[in-house]
């Protein structure tokens, strides 16, 4: 790789969220239900294949998390990236159903390579992660929703965990049965409430164009994803349906008993699709990065995502979706004489869902780009009386706290839109604000916590918070 000039950021949208996210994969390992339908086996982590980008890394490396962490920080300070506010997502299967033992030592691994410095324990390492170079704002886990009860939701908690993302495909049980995916729709349910009222941000895989589904039943239950209260994820990874060699579904293909979308049917519902999804939802990726000398059939277009954002700016849809209205993709696409409006007003949403409320807080501009946003939850009273994580009683819950914009480094002054303007404070400032006037008229609620990545400690305890056990709290 040609190094970048001197300031110059090679590939800025890496970081154009305002983190610097750092994918680190699981040694490989069967699934305990079995094999899904689409999935594919060969000898790399489940649902991925030896020619993925971060299974090669991985491999290479022995999928060694300290080596991983380290290799990845090397690559991004290479390229110019700041590094000290750090996304971890863990990927290559349902994790939380690894052997714990292993969960606790490839965590610990994560956080020695942050800290460039092995501990004796999770514990220390995480309390050093506080204050270090390489800070863990964020940490993602993948999982099954039969893999979101108590237990596995404490010890995602004490793994660092703000976030979580699980595969739900489709809403359909029939489905479910074909494909082998060995839960309902009710896991789906049961498990997005448990998340919810933990305090974690929630991601949903959906997969359009699954044996037995349709185009327009696919837009069905998608709509359903943000009519029904059980459901209304933070948000989304959309992944059309391919053939991949070593399936179940390559077989069927071969034998004339399935045939995935075409890329025009793709693109024409996936455009139906981001009509509908609302602004406090993001999407986060569209179409597996699967190499081509695996695909057998289905559409292969990796640039599908941006494709469909260039027809969608085109036509001048009015789209809601959070990633299309960030600040620093909205930069991305000014035209030439245009500037953005720099005057910033709080809005906030109020929606139904997993038997509490959501407060959406939104900085945002005249135009609806979107600077910055809060997630606050209200649980209902029997969550806020008898709540499953026992720190979380008579509290209300702030899910998520993000400042978009270029990432910039802790202490850098921002002369430009975007991170380091004091919009975090405002946005809590205001949650602290509707939790009091809510608990006026509701005795039940005493507190507001936070989920806090462990390298954002520091800042909420600026602001009045202390730690206890898993959140930062603090009294109202």
């Amino acid at each position: 790789m040609q190094l970048p000039q001197i300031h110059e950021v090679r590939k800025p949208s890496k970081t154009m969220a305002g983190v610097t996210p750092i994918a680190v994969m699981v040694k490989p390992r069967a699934c305990s239900h079995g094999v899904c339908r689409y999935c594919p086996v060969f000898n790399v982590p489940q649902s991925y294949t030896p020619l993925s980008p971060p299974v090669l890394r991985a491999e290479r490396l022995k999928y060694d998390p300290y080596e991983q962490i380290q290799s990845r920080l090397k690559a991004f300070e290479l390229m110019n990236h700041p590094t000290d506010k750090i996304e971890i997502i863990i990927l290559g299967g349902t994790f939380l159903s690894y052997p714990i033992d292993y969960q606790y030592e490839f965590v610990k691994g994560i956080f020695d390579a942050l800290n460039e410095f092995k501990s004796d324990s999770l514990e220390t390492a995480k309390k050093i992660n506080e204050t270090a170079k390489h800070r863990c704002v964020a940490l993602c886990i993948e999982t099954r929703p039969d893999f979101a009860n108590k237990e596995d939701i404490e010890r995602a908690l004490d793994f660092g965990c703000t976030r979580m993302e699980i595969g739900v495909q489709i809403l359909d049980d029939e489905i479910y049965k074909h494909i082998n995916r060995a839960h309902t729709v009710q896991d789906v349910i049961d498990a997005t409430k448990n998340l919810r009222d933990a305090g974690f941000k929630i991601g949903y895989h959906i997969m359009p164009g699954l044996p037995k589904s349709n185009p327009e039943k696919d837009l069905k239950l998608f709509k359903l994803i943000f009519k029904s209260q059980d459901y209304k994820p933070d948000q989304l990874k959309i992944y059309p349906t391919q053939v991949i060699q070593n399936t179940g579904l390559e077989k069927d293909f071969l034998r004339g008993k399935y045939k995935p979308y075409t890329l025009e049917q793709t693109e024409k519902l996936l455009i139906k699709m981001f009509k509908i999804i609302p602004e406090y939802c993001r999407t986060m990726r569209v179409m597996r990065q699967f190499a081509p000398a695996h695909i057998v059939a289905g559409t292969t277009r990796i640039s599908l995502r941006k494709d469909i954002d260039e027809i969608l700016r085109e036509k001048k849809l009015k789209i809601k979706e959070i990633r299309f209205r960030e600040i620093g993709f909205a930069i991305q696409h000014l035209k030439p004489g245009k500037k953005i409006d720099k005057k910033i007003k709080i809005k906030t949403l109020k929606y139904s869902a997993s038997g509490g409320n959501e407060y959406f807080i939104q900085a945002v501009n005249k135009d609806n780009v979107l600077f910055g946003l809060l997630r606050l939850r209200i649980p209902s009273n029997e969550s806020l009386n008898n709540p499953m994580i026992s720190e979380l009683k008579n509290s209300a819950i702030i899910r998520e706290l993000h400042v978009y914009g270029q990432s910039i480094n802790l202490g850098e002054e921002n002369p430009d839109l975007g991170q380091h303007k004091g919009l975090g404070k405002k946005l809590m400032a205001e949650a602290e604000k509707i939790t009091k006037n809510i608990a006026k008229d509701n005795q039940n609620i005493k507190k507001l916590a936070v989920i806090s990545g462990v390298g954002v400690r520091e800042y909420y305890r600026k602001l009045g918070y202390n730690l206890n056990k898993d959140y930062m709290i603090k009294k109202i």
